[in-house]
């Protein structure tokens, strides 16, 4: 199963470099996964403007990066996202990287990775229904990194073992209930 985690900020000063470095170790002990990381500074796409939407194009599109952009997510049997919470809902930059791509995200399974003033909760609300118009399955857990734990390794005054431990739990909930959507789905596109 090749899953994909999708680091959702571009921020100079993001945070989301550690928990993606996290998750991604967490899923390579796992047995029959080959797991990468996509890193949106790698993929300056333009804002969405195609003149038909992704559901509906006919061409391959012509922007290279964009092309780049979508042989990964189609190449992908699953993934994850981790992603900051800005006022209330998701960066830019990542809801412009699922616009641009439609059957790539076909009938794949897609988990969370969140952090914010809520721990994320607004964002990932609002990217299953994003993930559901595409077509994708949302699974139920979640991994939302409380406030107290993350800010305190984002400014250096805690190890980030100690933001992990506290989530160790969900965590686990999260990779059995990615693995079984990813394996489920992937067998049932064969």
């Amino acid at each position: 199963m090749k899953i994909k985690v999708i680091m959702g900020s571009t921020r100079p000063s993001r945070f989301s470099e550690t928990p993606t470095q996290w998750i991604f170790n967490e899923l390579k002990k796992q047995n029959g996964v080959d797991v990468e990381v996509l890193d949106l500074r790698d993929y300056p796409m333009p804002f969405f403007d195609e003149a038909v939407s992704p559901s509906m194009k006919t061409e391959p599109y012509k922007h290279p990066v964009v092309k780049k952009w979508t042989a990964k997510i189609a190449e992908a049997d699953g993934f994850v996202v981790v992603t900051p919470e800005y006022n209330h809902g998701y960066p830019a930059v990542l809801k412009n990287a699922f616009d641009y791509v439609y059957p790539e995200w076909n009938q794949k399974a897609i988990g969370f990775v969140s952090y914010g003033s809520v721990a994320g909760a607004r964002a990932v609300e609002q990217l299953r229904m994003v993930a559901i118009e595409l077509q994708m399955v949302p699974i139920r857990a979640a991994i939302h990194l409380p406030p107290d734990k993350w800010v305190p390794v984002l400014i250096g005054k805690a190890p980030a073992e100690t933001l992990f431990e506290a989530v160790a739990v969900p965590a686990q909930k999260f990779i059995e209930q990615l693995l079984w959507w990813t394996k489920a789905l992937k067998n049932a596109r064969a």
